[in-house]
């Protein structure tokens, strides 16, 4: 069983530093991607404050333009997402992160949670090649901020090796 001690609430560079170093010594040996896929979200859900929805999307390997769910921590989810729509398929189609301070703003958003009222959605690429998306949600507008953008983005970099088997 792992155990980690986390910064405290107050400096969220250092949240993530924890989780980078968390998220290493949980995945670095493992070889399976869904498994560090499920530990990656039951990590972020757990010391993320404020979200309702922390998971994955991967890149359907029979239907390359579309996502399908992966693990995920939160209540049931759309399963199926096509490049384009929504953030995680806008995230997925453009490679480019997607921080939404009001998905309700947002052309297109997917509400599989009505609860939800941000969103930050992380491409995940190894070599060159979309491998899904990290999707986060929270209840609160304007929730995910520059850190949180760079926290994440700097983890799935971290994880995208780790998953691209």
């Amino acid at each position: 069983m792992y155990q980690f001690d986390m910064a405290d609430g107050g400096d969220k560079a250092a949240l993530y530093r924890d989780l980078a170093a968390a998220l290493d010594a949980l995945t670095t040996d493992e070889p399976d991607a869904i498994a560090n896929m499920a530990n990656a979200a039951a990590l972020l859900w757990e010391y993320l404050p404020d979200l309702n929805w922390a998971g994955f999307y991967r890149v359907d390997p029979a239907r390359v333009d579309e996502l399908v769910l992966g693990p995920f921590q939160g209540k049931a989810a759309c399963i199926r997402i096509a490049f384009g729509k929504g953030v995680c398929g806008a995230a997925a189609a453009t490679r480019t992160t997607q921080r939404i301070a009001d998905v309700h703003a947002f052309p297109g958003h997917i509400a599989c949670d009505a609860a939800s009222a941000s969103e930050l959605v992380v491409p995940i690429i190894a070599d060159g090649r979309l491998l899904g998306v990290l999707d986060l949600d929270s209840p609160t507008a304007d929730r995910f901020d520059a850190t949180d953008q760079t926290g994440c983005e700097a983890l799935m970099a971290m994880l995208a090796p780790r998953i691209a088997a």
